[in-house]
């Protein structure tokens, strides 16, 4: 038996870009999914999640390799899909029971599918298949999440919840998996990174997540390229005649340009302060190229930016979860404050607020030490 951990993440700038091949600069937070796992010798699978404590699962290895995938709930077929990937790889999996326990909150645009998915991951490696790459994991999670849960995500939050270290940003290649460790000490600027959770919940496969996945395909295919990552200039997004393709492609190729270019500033020490403008820009395509915002995100980057903040943006896919904004230290409150106000003012779910540093990835939580979160 043991426990396992794996981060949710916070993407700094690069969304929806990791699909189309391109750049993302992510960072683990210290909120995650904690997985305990027991091995048992009788090929059965049971799943606990004490964040659905009635949809517990009971099957078995041999099942898993059926198609009545439909009669597992949601939420299990994340986990069931990284147990049905390693049996598909070729490791053996006698039987496993695993409990599982995630604080980081579901629907907020923070990844907790990837924190579950992740922690099922390396407990199965370190119980099973030792020699698994992360290279490998990356592909296992995201495979679990596009064919099992059926979402057509890129590999941005599993790299993130796999590859993150503490007090890094992660500066990814989703095409290579290139990526590099990019120090990011806000605190020694007088800085804080501010989560706001709109409490308006997303949902991945019932969205409009996968019609962008196809529209950015469509501008790629319509441009002659494999991905818009080949597409790296504005004048050739310009060519589309569609006039939604030429959205979806404008965001892409700026939002790759974003990327690197706060990567580069950030890589050279400079103060934060400085890439924010980028981040808000980040914000501005999300809403009006990818169109993959919502009022009460709209709402919490305005009133962010009107109380003082240097920069403010929507992390994760849209359609609800959260924000992020750049904020002095010495005025977390007064944002704080400002975004609690516009959301009463317009009758929104009231927000939940935290400042967040970057953590370690997915590992093992050993008996001498309590558990990150």
């Amino acid at each position: 038996m043991g426990r396992w951990w794996a981060p949710g993440r916070v993407n700094l700038i690069g969304e929806h870009t990791d699909y189309n091949d391109g750049y993302v600069l992510p960072l683990a937070l210290p909120l995650g999914t904690t997985c305990t796992a027991r091995v048992r010798p009788d090929g059965v699978v049971r799943l606990r999640s004490r964040q659905a404590p009635r949809d517990a699962v009971d099957t078995t290895t041999a099942a898993l390799d059926s198609s009545g995938w439909s009669g597992f709930p949601v939420w299990s077929r994340y986990p069931l899909g990284v147990i049905r990937e390693f049996q598909r790889r070729g490791h053996e999996l006698p039987g496993i029971d695993l409990d599982l326990d995630s604080t980081v909150p579901i629907g907020a645009g923070l990844s907790s599918s990837a924190a579950l998915t992740c922690s099922v991951s390396i407990a199965l490696r370190d119980l099973f298949a030792p020699t698994v790459s992360a290279t490998d994991l990356i592909d296992i999670t995201r495979t679990a999440e596009n064919v099992y849960a059926g979402v057509p995500t890129g590999a941005l939050d599993q790299s993130a919840a796999l590859l993150c270290t503490a007090g890094h940003l992660l500066f990814l290649d989703t095409r290579t998996g290139a990526s590099e460790q990019i120090p990011f000490d806000l605190d020694h600027f007088a800085l804080t990174l501010l989560v706001v959770d709109t409490g308006s919940p997303h949902t991945l496969v019932d969205s409009e997540y996968a019609a962008r996945s196809a529209e950015c395909a469509a501008a790629a295919a319509a441009l002659g390229v494999p991905t818009l990552r080949d597409a790296p200039t504005l004048p050739t997004a310009a060519r589309l005649p569609d006039p939604l393709l030429r959205r979806r492609a404008r965001h892409v190729i700026t939002e790759n340009a974003r990327v690197r270019q706060i990567a580069e500033q950030l890589r050279t020490g400079a103060d934060p302060r400085t890439i924010a403008p980028l981040l808000t820009a980040g914000h501005t395509s999300l809403r009006d190229d990818f169109e993959v915002s919502a009022p009460p995100l709209d709402t919490a980057v305005t009133a962010a930016l009107t109380a003082g903040a240097h920069g403010a943006r929507l992390t994760g896919a849209g359609f609800g979860g959260s924000i992020i904004a750049l904020v002095d230290r010495d005025r977390v409150a007064e944002v704080s404050a400002a975004i609690r106000e516009a959301f009463s003012a317009k009758a929104f779910t009231p927000p939940r607020t935290f400042v967040v540093t970057p953590a370690a990835g997915a590992h093992r939580v050993r008996a001498s030490t309590t558990s990150p979160h």
